[in-house]
């Protein structure tokens, strides 16, 4: 069809805009913020190296300020792993999984620590499901300060919306524990699971998207009976959090840990679309020093300053197996997994991890864009990495005993 000369020049003026936009916003033209966010489970490996640092720009999020205050991370002896061939082994490592920076901490030391080209120690990078227990660890704040009354609670004590639903009988500590017993379907890979569609509707009466999606489904197991992964379930955490301290996740976090325990750069955390709540299960973008020192942080027993600021009931089974995983050696506190020894971590898809090990006062940060949101090679990959690590830390310990 012959175009006339004004449609021929608004067409023109379309076409010129859409090549200088950036490709990020060509390709979500059209798009509602949730199913950008859906769109992130499926971004190519390039875009995920290329945005798992700024996602927090790419989403409205909140940002948790940092204080004057800066816990220090001196440097300590440099870790040997794998004898003299440390360097090389580590750069194979990341490189081989798209790692982006490795911190091990010992003793709050640094003794370990490396950034892939094109990231660096003022850049933050989005933890994806590590947010799970920052925000499980939020509220152990919220109970010691008597915003929360109880893990005992039902849910719809702090979420009404909630109370003709299939939750209206789970607790707060079955929430904490995923064993809810609603069903839900958490497979990254398929774009029909609930996970990847939990963020896709239309916003209803002003709700939180997974306010609306959970809402309407049903209960496959009594509460409390059987553990099934869900991330839906720990923005509904977020929600209650949020409700209860009457403030965002990211303003909470900003207050009660990042301010007064010393991170040194701003945190940002995504808001839900529909009523502006930052999301407890995913979303928070910091550095990698500062997921050290908020492993760091755990590992000295949520104290500040020598005070503990974390109730002592939410932290005796936060760390501490709740519900089995069908794992050996491995099972869930409250929304961080556990180790048979005593470690325990917060893990994110993609290759996110903040792992805890008391016994060899050990941290270790990691942050990466895997080329899958997880499987059995990535998982034993990242597994074997940690155990290189302790491993390295028990022979020097071997070798100073007379």
């Amino acid at each position: 069809m012959r175009l006339i000369p004004a449609a021929r020049l608004f067409a023109a003026t379309v076409l010129c805009l859409a090549v200088a936009l950036p490709s990020t916003a060509r390709e979500h033209a059209g798009q509602t913020i949730g199913q950008q966010r859906e769109g992130v489970l499926f971004w190519s490996q390039a875009q995920r190296e290329a945005r798992f640092p700024r996602m927090y720009e790419m989403f409205p999020s909140d940002r948790a300020a940092h204080g004057s205050h800066v816990h220090a991370l001196p440097q300590g002896r440099p870790l040997s792993v794998a004898g003299k061939k440390t360097a090389a082994w580590l750069a194979d490592y990341m490189e081989r999984y798209h790692i982006a920076g490795v911190m091990v901490l010992q003793d709050g030391q640094v003794r370990l620590q490396r950034y892939a080209k094109g990231f660096g120690p003022q850049q933050r990078w989005t933890s994806f499901s590590v947010a799970k227990s920052v925000t499980s660890t939020l509220l152990g704040i919220a109970l010691q300060q008597g915003d929360i009354h109880s893990m005992d609670d039902t849910l719809g004590t702090y979420i009404p919306e909630l109370r003709r639903t299939a939750y209206a009988d789970v607790t707060v500590e079955q929430l904490l524990t995923m064993t809810s017993g609603v069903r839900w379907n958490e497979d990254y890979a398929d774009a029909g699971s609930d996970v990847a569609q939990m963020y896709l509707g239309a916003c209803v009466d002003g709700q939180a998207h997974v306010l609306s999606y959970l809402a309407k489904l049903p209960r496959q197991w009594p509460a409390g009976t059987h553990w099934n992964y869900n991330t839906a379930e720990t923005d509904l955490l977020g929600i209650l959090v949020q409700r209860a301290t009457h403030r965002s996740l990211a303003a909470y976090l900003a207050q009660t840990i990042w301010q007064p325990y010393g991170m040194a750069d701003d945190a940002y955390w995504i808001k839900d679309e529909c009523d502006g709540s930052d999301t407890g299960g995913s979303g928070l973008s910091a550095t990698l020093a500062d997921y050290a020192r908020l492993g760091q942080f755990m590992l000295g027993g949520g104290r500040i300053e020598g005070k503990p600021v974390i109730a002592s009931a939410w932290l005796e089974g936060a760390v501490r197996q709740q519900a089995g995983v069908d794992e050996p050696d491995r099972g869930y506190g409250y929304l961080w997994w556990t180790d048979a020894d005593g470690s325990y971590a917060a893990i994110g898809i993609f290759g996110q991890m903040v792992y805890v090990d008391p016994a060899r006062k050990l941290v270790i940060a990691q942050v990466g864009a895997w080329p899958q949101a997880t499987s059995k090679a990535l998982v034993a990959a990242r597994r074997a990495f940690v155990a290189a690590i302790k491993h390295a830390v028990d022979g020097e310990q071997a070798r100073a005993v007379p």
